[in-house]
C-alpha cells in the first residue's frame, strides 16, 4: 500500500475489505501517564496534576521547584527512548482487540516520534499488540484519510485527546470516534473531546461501542 502521510514511518500496510479500525497508543493501549510519574519519580521529580498537560505539573523533589519545560521535554525524550522498561498495556486491551480483529483491520497510529518507532514496535509485539503501526507528527486526521480513502467499509478511530479527534472528524466525518483514556486522574482532567464523540469508559464499553457500530452498518 502507498503511503502519503507526511514524515511517516510505518509497518507493512495491506488493507482488505473489511472495517477499519485507527487506533492511538498512549493511554489507549499502552499506559502513558502512571509509568511516565514512576519514571519521574526514579529521577527526582513528581507530577502533580492540577490541569490537562505536562508541562508546568512536574516539580523537583529536592526543592519543589518547578521542572523547566526544557527539562520536561529531554525526560519525555528519555523515556520514550527506555518506553520498553517502563510502560505497561492497558487492562483488556488486547484483549478486546484480538475480539475486534477477528471483523475489522487495525492500524496503530502514534504521535510519538518516528525515531522511536523500533523500540516500541518491539513493545507492543512484546504484549501482544501484532497490528501495523504507523509512526507520525503530522495530524491524524489527515492520516486517516489516507488510511481509509474511499473504501465503503465502516471506519473507527480511537484516541484519547481532542485535538486528534476532532481532526479526524473533519477530514473523515463518517468515523465513529470514540474517546479512550487509561489513566483516571487525567480523565477527569481532560476537557470534553467535543461533538460527536463517544466517551468510552474502559476497553469493554469501546468494544460494545465498535460491534454496535459495526452491526448498524451491515444493516
Amino acid at each position: 500500500m502507498t503511503m502519503l502521510i507526511p514524515d511517516a514511518e510505518h509497518d507493512d500496510l495491506d488493507l482488505g475489505e473489511r472495517p477499519l479500525i485507527v487506533c492511538d497508543i498512549d493511554e489507549v493501549v499502552l499506559e502513558f501517564v502512571t509509568p511516565f510519574e514512576a519514571y519521574l519519580d526514579h529521577n527526582g521529580h513528581e507530577l502533580r496534576p492540577t490541569s490537562f498537560r505536562l508541562h508546568g505539573n512536574i516539580f523537583s523533589r529536592a526543592d519543589g521547584s518547578e521542572t523547566p519545560g526544557e527539562t520536561v521535554s529531554a525526560m519525555l525524550e528519555a523515556f520514550f527512548q527506555a518506553q520498553d522498561e517502563w510502560q505497561t498495556p492497558v487492562t483488556e486491551a488486547a484483549d478486546s482487540l484480538a475480539r475486534l480483529s477477528a471483523q475489522a483491520d487495525i492500524v496503530f497510529l502514534t504521535a510519538m516520534p518516528p525515531r522511536h518507532r523500533e523500540q516500541r514496535r518491539t513493545l507492543l509485539s512484546r504484549h501482544g499488540f501484532d497490528y501495523p503501526m504507523i509512526a507520525t507528527e503530522s495530524p491524524k486526521g489527515p492520516a486517516v484519510q489516507t488510511l481509509h480513502g474511499a473504501r465503503a467499509q465502516p471506519v473507527v478511530f480511537i484516541d484519547d485527546i481532542f485535538v486528534n479527534l476532532q481532526s479526524v472528524r473533519k477530514h473523515v466525518p463518517e468515523t465513529l470516534l470514540v474517546n479512550l483514556m487509561a489513566n483516571e486522574t487525567f480523565r477527569t482532567l481532560a476537557p470534553h473531546p467535543g461533538e460527536g464523540v463517544e466517551i468510552a469508559r474502559d476497553w469493554p464499553h469501546a468494544e460494545a461501542l465498535i460491534t454496535a457500530h459495526f452491526d448498524k452498518a451491515a444493516g
